[in-house]
């Protein structure tokens, strides 16, 4: 088992072998039936010897109970080894999951997370101990051998059929419920992206039209595992009917031998017994086919989602960052995007600086976030803290250092104390006000009604775009991070905390903390010394702000000049005829962009063109 979930299954090797060792105890404990049987139709009824019959039903009655509590031991062990295996792909399945979302390859298509339960459901059940007891299937074969051969022949012709009809399950039913498994997923995923769109939704009326597409995918998940539960149904019911014809038949010709002499008749009777139970593996196999289905399904694709993020080893333990910030010329682009939306991007940050990034939308600025806190790297160049790159660092050692606010800010279902103390299980609640108090949320967080304790997420408490935006910048704020970068932190903000931003990137910058705000409105930049300006990916301008609006000012009057429009000069030839004549047309007006106006605004106004 060289893959991943094979591993881990081999992890349990010695309780797998355990079951197989308890699976052939109780498999030979299962010849009591029939052994008992054979003495009492040949022996007890022959002799009428009632200390004969007493002493076998004691015998069949303690190996019968010693079978049962093998049979709960292996219940026990399976339910274990489903457990194991859930707690040792768990973790690293998270993380897969946690990072194919940042590089984009759309995380939630099969749900990994419910891939490794299906592995641990169908371990936990019925089906693992059917499989275990297949193998007995020949052996109760060659105990009936030694009734007579004729006997061993129908057991071998009624195992040959079972296990046609179980091959036919397998080729009929794998396709429908594949496809039906995989249509109950999207239509989940689409679910579940409207449910968090339902506002939108409401406003727009547009609830039976998803509600439409919803339906769409359920039919069709619906058809093909009806499709397919259908064959496996049908199949079933055969093979049921079959199981308990090979009996009869084999009660009838064991009587036609016991008639001629050939068996006694407690062997007809042990043979028809024996013939049952070699073949009720193979029935509860079937029984349990979808399931063995599922779970073979879920194995392939978490093998496959293995290999698209493999295990990366440790990295070393590396001093505590202090935020010397260097970017050297980066060129970047989003996870499987080719072309780079970020050329040579370079500058450098010393610790207590502070750094506004403008430009018009589409610039690169969040791309740019993404990569100063390490969540995607450069294609070229690289982006270093304190020297070191961020793939030399240990993720969860170096995050309590970085503090981050994205463009879109969403917070998770639990209290604002934990969501603001980042979940960690040690956070301490000083720490959490501290937090808050440097975000100049803590008196809007009092005036909740549980305060701290107040319940976000599914079916917690309702806060505004501006209450969700100024927790989420005290949880960026939580630790006391070396860097922090903020992604358009005000977007959502009024007066009172454009302020009390402003107040925060100040205090950072105060106590030593390097400061990077991707802004698209003035305010944002209003605490920050130096500014990087970025238009269609390029660098146009980074230095003190002072010099970069300088700069940005004179470019945008130059600009200004050149857009204005030419004097038409009056011909003095006039035409032979009055002939409409077409207008010449106007030089294009080039106006800055909306980058340059925004760094523009916050400097005395420039000489717009003239009418």
């Amino acid at each position: 088992m060289g893959s991943e979930v094979g591993q881990a299954l081999a992890a349990s090797k010695q309780a797998l072998l355990a079951i197989g060792i308890f699976s052939a105890f109780i498999n030979i404990l299962m010849l009591s039936g029939p052994l008992y049987m054979l003495q009492v139709y040949d022996r007890v009824l022959a002799s009428g010897s009632m200390s004969t019959l007493g002493a076998i039903s004691v015998l069949m009655a303690l190996m019968y109970a010693f079978m049962g509590f093998l049979e709960y031991v292996r219940s026990r062990v399976l339910v274990r080894i489903g457990d194991k295996l859930e707690k040792d792909l768990g973790e690293r399945t998270f993380s897969v999951w946690m990072k194919q979302g940042l590089v984009g390859r759309g995380g939630q298509r099969h749900r990994p997370l419910q891939d490794v339960s299906t592995l641990r459901q169908f371990l936990s059940g019925a089906a693992p101990a059917a499989f275990f007891d297949m193998p007995w299937v020949p052996i109760y074969i060659a105990v009936m051998f030694l009734f007579h051969w004729s006997l061993g022949v129908i057991g071998i012709i009624g195992a040959l059929v079972i296990f046609i009809i179980a091959w036919l399950n397998e080729v009929t039913t794998r396709k429908p419920l594949q496809e039906a498994n995989a249509l109950k997923v999207q239509g989940q995923i689409f679910a579940d992206t409207a449910h968090r769109n339902a506002d939108t939704i409401a406003a727009m009326g547009m609830e039976s039209h998803l509600q439409a597409r919803w339906n769409a995918f359920t039919k069709q998940a619906s058809a093909q595992t009806v499709r397919g539960s259908d064959r496996a149904g049908s199949l079933t019911s055969v093979s049921k009917a079959f199981r308990m014809f090979i009996q009869s038949a084999i009660l009838g010709w064991g009587a036609l031998l016991a008639v001629q002499g050939m068996i006694t008749p407690g062997a007809m009777i042990a043979g028809s017994i024996i013939m049952g139970r070699a073949l009720a593996p193979i029935q509860m196999a079937l029984g349990q086919w979808r399931g063995f289905i599922a779970a073979r399904q879920a194995f392939d694709r978490l093998n496959g989602f293995y290999d698209l993020i493999p295990p990366v080893a440790d990295s070393l333990s590396l001093p505590e960052p202090k935020g010397l910030l260097s970017v050297e010329y980066i060129h970047a682009a989003p996870p499987g995007c080719q072309v780079a939306v970020l050329s040579g991007i370079n500058f450098k940050l010393e610790p207590g600086q502070g750094l506004g990034v403008i430009g018009p939308s589409a610039s690169g600025k969040s791309t740019l976030a993404r990569l100063l806190v390490g969540i995607w790297m450069p294609q070229k160049g690289s982006v270093r803290l304190d020297g070191a790159r961020f793939d030399q660092w240990n993720p969860d050692e170096l995050g309590p250092f970085i503090g981050y606010l994205p463009q879109e800010v969403e917070l998770f279902d639990g209290t604002i104390g934990e969501n603001i103390g980042r979940f960690r299980p040690d956070a301490e609640a000083q720490d959490v006000v501290i937090a808050a108090r440097r975000a100049g949320v803590h008196h809007m967080i009092l005036r909740l009604a549980e305060g701290y304790d107040t319940h976000i997420g599914e079916g917690g408490a309702v806060l505004s775009g501006g209450q969700t935006q100024r927790i989420a910048l005290a949880r960026a704020l939580y630790g006391d991070p070396c860097l922090v970068v903020l992604d358009e932190p005000n977007a959502n903000l009024d007066r009172e905390g454009d302020e009390a931003l402003s107040l925060a990137i100040a205090d950072l910058r105060k106590r030593g903390k390097t400061v990077v705000v991707m802004a698209h409105r003035p305010s944002a930049i209003a605490a920050v010394g130096h500014l990087l300006m970025i238009k269609d990916g390029q660098q146009i301008a980074f230095g003190p702000k002072d010099e970069v609006i300088k700069q940005v000012t004179e470019k945008s009057k130059q600009l200004a000049k050149k857009a204005q429009p030419e004097q038409a000069t009056p011909t003095t030839k006039k035409p032979p005829a009055i002939v409409a004549k077409p207008k010449k047309p106007r030089k294009r007006v080039n106006m800055p962009s909306y980058g340059e106006v925004t760094a523009v605004s916050s400097s005395p106004k420039a000489k717009g063109p003239k009418p």
